[in-house]
Order: structure tokens, then sequence, then C-alpha cells
């Protein structure tokens, strides 16, 4: 009775977070089958961002994308096939670059370890060393633990329904991150990821001419901002891009949060975290860089273990676009 109890739990465990068959991530994976593998990547990621300075922002945005539709599995990497579109043909996708950075890696490390190093470990690692890149010594400012595998489907219904819409309210936004085992705090401290980057003005232009569908303004943003992004963006269907941290678009830091107290958060979903007690009480506490620092460490380790896929489950992919 106790063996299957046992069992059970094993069970139940491995459903939620996709562990339980090869353990879980862990640190210097692949010291042993590909001692350099972690080293490639960042040489590589750096070459690219060196020439790049917006591919920081842009692998933030796929990693959160991959990790939050079946976990952190290398999804968003595949091509469509036949008669089946994947994840980065849905429409929130369609903007993300930084696809040919990660063949670059997995042409080399193949190259040197062959099947060893997995596409989901690639994204991972080059998101950190890409925003790590501008920092003195270029330091990195979170851990990213290895030993991921590849999942083997990709569909773009399942990025459209658990993506979260830069339309959310903060009930919608809570709901997501919850679904996904991660709660307010994490919410609001990956919100900062925000401050790189750019948006476009069609997905927070309703803030500047029809908020409630009656020709108004978000009365929550603030009027002087307003006019500045109106300047930029013409009208409801103007697909521009402005900065999403007005002050320091490139720079990561925590100037999100206090443009963010300043009302001027660019999408509906930044202005939400102020619509809630608890995150609001948050954003106060990561104004300042060391401060928002540590806590985005913590919230991305955690948020790139959701779904794993380890052990014998998923492949290692030869190339990220295609499944062996």
């Amino acid at each position: 009775m106790k063996a299957v109890f046992l069992l059970l739990v094993c069970v139940t465990v491995c459903a939620v977070l996709g562990v339980c068959e090869g353990g879980n991530l862990r640190r210097n994976f692949y010291e042993k089958s590909c001692p350099l593998a972690e080293e490639i990547v960042q040489n590589v990621t750096w070459k690219h961002t060196s020439t790049n300075p917006i591919l920081p922002a842009k692998f933030l945005r796929m990693h959160f994308h991959d990790c939050f539709v079946r976990g952190c599995e290398g999804s968003i990497l595949l091509n469509s096939i036949a008669n089946s579109k994947a994840e980065k043909d849905a429409i929130p996708n369609l903007s993300l670059t930084g696809f040919d950075v990660i063949n670059d890696i997995k042409a080399q490390l193949e190259t040197k370890c062959p099947g060893v190093v997995s596409c989901a470990d690639i994204l991972a690692l080059a998101t950190r060393d890409s925003v790590s890149f501008q920092f003195q010594n270029k330091k990195p400012i979170w851990e990213v633990l290895t030993g991921r595998r590849d999942g083997r489907v990709s569909l773009e219904t399942e990025a459209l329904a658990n993506l979260p819409s830069p339309f959310s309210n903060f009930t919608t936004l809570q709901r997501s991150f919850v679904s996904q085992g991660l709660n307010i705090h994490d919410l609001v401290v990956l919100s900062g990821g925000h401050t790189i980057g750019l948006g476009h003005c069609n997905l927070f232009s309703n803030r500047l001419y029809n908020f409630t569908g009656k020709g108004d303004q978000d009365p929550s943003l603030d009027p002087t901002y307003a006019a500045f992004l109106k300047t930029k963006c013409k009208n409801l269907a103007d697909t521009s891009t402005v900065e999403m941290d007005p002050k320091s678009s490139r720079n990561f830091d925590a100037d999100y949060f206090v443009a963010l107290n300043q009302k001027k958060g660019l999408f509906q979903s930044d202005a939400a975290l102020l619509t809630n007690k608890g995150a609001s009480k948050i954003v106060n506490e990561l104004v300042t860089s060391t401060s928002f620092f540590k806590e985005f460490g913590q919230s991305m380790k955690k948020m790139g273990a959701i779904g794993v896929l380890t052990g014998k489950l998923g492949e290692i992919r030869k190339k990220c676009s295609v499944i062996n």
C-alpha cells in the first residue's frame, strides 16, 4: 500500500512539473558530456548581442513565450508543418526574432558535441547571457540550471490560449501566472522585463484613442506621456514601435517600476499592476536595481523550471526548428 501511495505521489508531481523521470534540472549538467557547452552559448550570444542591442529583449520574450506554452521545452523554436501551424506563427509571436541566433549556437554545439545540448537549454542560457552582456564584467544576474530536453509538439492554438495579452486586466494576468505555478510576486517581478525593448502601437493605442469605446483616453495614463505617445502612434491601426521604458529601453534596470508609479506603464497589462494592493506594494519594493535584480533572478529561475522535460522525456533536437 505504501509503494502504491508513493507511486501516485510521483505521478502527480510528474504531471505538474514534468520532472519525475530523470530528476530535476541542475548546475553544470553538461560538465562531462559537453564541457564547453555553456561557454559556446555565451560566446555566440555575446557576439550577436554586440551588434544587435535589442536581442536581450527579444530573447526574454521568446523564453517567456516558450515557458508559458507546454513549459520550457523549446516548442517556440519549431517551424510549422503541413496542416499544423506552430507556436511561432501565432499572432502574439509573429514579431519574435532571434531564431537565427539560436540556430547558430546549435550548429556550433552540434559540431562540438553532437546530439547532447537541448534547444530548450540553449534558449534559457542565451536569454540570461544576452541580458547580462551590458553589465560590468558581464556578470550573470541569474542562475540557469540545465538538463532540459526538447518537446516534439508545437501548436498555434496553444499559444493563443496560454500567452497573456497586453490588454489583460489584473485578474486575467494573475490567473495566467497561477496556472503556470507562479504567484503575484513573480507576475510583478517578471513584468519588469519590459524595462528593455519596444512595443507596437496597436497593442496599446486603444488607451490613447478609444479606451472604453467612446473615443476617450485611459485616465490611468499620465496625460503628458499620453500626448507624447500620440506623436508616435497616429491612430488605432498604427504598428509603429516605441520604447517600453521611456527612459532607458536598452538598459536593464529598475526604471520600469519608477515609470509605472508615474503612470507611464505602456500596456494595459502594465498599468493593471497598480490596480491590486498587493501587486502595487511589490512595485514599490522594486524601484531600486539592487532589489529588482535579486528578485528577477529568483523569478526567472522559477519560470525556467516550468513543465521541463528531463531524463528520457522528449528528445535532443539536431536542429532547433524541426523534430528529429
